[in-house]
């Protein structure tokens, strides 16, 4: 008898992972976050700076979370380093210590300012844009990012983020940053938009949407960049809050701005924390929103 050909078995999509974005953390972490992530069956947590004003102590917890993640440090981490106002308050003698380098040095390899980490378990590779960013279409800090970095103008700080996803061995990018990218809208109601006087204006990372676009061009898929820096909460209103999901229509890349201050907030006499849940299919997202979750792990949808 002529035995019977097999029939092929179609192979099996990757699982959808369950990625948190966490934003402005400004101190804002406690014991019941770690215990959040676990029960929200969280693959990747992304933190997108703004751990608190150079919180060494804070990082290093952060660093030791019990699951893959990736973190880009924000302006105020280096808080004491980076401006004059801060340096006059500083608690420490730089002479002795560097609280910028002891966070960049818990973090290690998670740490993906300017740098990339493989995810190969998730065929995905998480790229950091320029860390410590205030955003804005000034060049600043120059001393900061030339001693640190080696980087001294936009287009080299482009250079370095193109440079670090050359490194990227997964088919799918994420790209964090503190700051967004511009591109994204000059209202002050807009992912990256200026909500201070003067109103309006586009204040994100230029040499952010340079690499975004030159990847891009090079074919790379990237389904999510995720950020923060600018808050949820508006100063010039309260009548509306910002925008923080905006998608592509072209390329199909999702932009999140993650960051709600203060992340943790009594809401209905409990106590909640924020987070930013992606679900990311094998190319895509398919589905990002804001939540609160209880200290008695209940999860709220928020407002988006």
């Amino acid at each position: 008898m002529t035995p019977t050909p097999a029939i092929p078995t179609p192979a099996s999509s990757p699982p959808a992972l369950t990625i948190a974005v966490i934003g402005d953390v400004h101190h804002h972490w406690d014991a019941v976050d770690t215990e959040i992530l676990v029960h929200l069956g969280v693959d990747l947590a992304l933190f997108v700076g703004d751990i608190g004003n150079e919180a060494v102590d804070l990082v290093g917890t952060i660093a030791a979370l019990p699951l893959p993640k990736a973190v880009i440090l924000g302006n105020h981490d280096a808080w004491y380093t980076m401006t004059d106002w801060g340096q006059k308050d500083r608690p420490y003698d730089p002479h002795q210590e560097d609280w910028v380098q002891d966070q960049l040095d818990h973090l290690g390899e998670s740490h993906v300012g300017y740098g990339c980490l493989n995810l190969p378990a998730f065929n995905l590779s998480v790229v950091g844009s320029r860390p410590f960013s205030w955003g804005g279409p000034q060049w600043r800090d120059q001393t900061f990012y030339g001693d640190r970095f080696g980087v001294h103008s936009f287009t080299e700080s482009t250079d370095r983020i193109v440079q670090a996803a050359q490194a990227a061995t997964g088919d799918r990018l994420i790209l964090i940053g503190h700051c967004g990218p511009t591109g994204l809208g000059d209202q002050p109601e807009d992912p990256c938009g200026k909500d201070w006087n003067p109103i309006g204006g586009d204040q994100g990372d230029p040499d952010f949407a340079a690499a975004i676009a030159h990847l891009q061009r090079q074919g790379a898929s990237i389904p999510l960049v995720a950020f923060g820096h600018m808050h949820h909460y508006l100063r010039h209103t309260k009548a509306q809050l910002r925008r923080s999901i905006v998608t592509n229509a072209h390329t199909g890349t999702l932009y999140l701005n993650a960051a709600r201050a203060p992340r943790i907030q009594t809401r209905q006499g409990r106590t909640c924390h924020h987070f930013a849940l992606v679900t990311l299919t094998e190319t895509q997202v398919q589905q990002a929103r804001h939540v609160w979750v209880t200290d008695t792990l209940e999860v709220w949808d928020a407002d988006s």
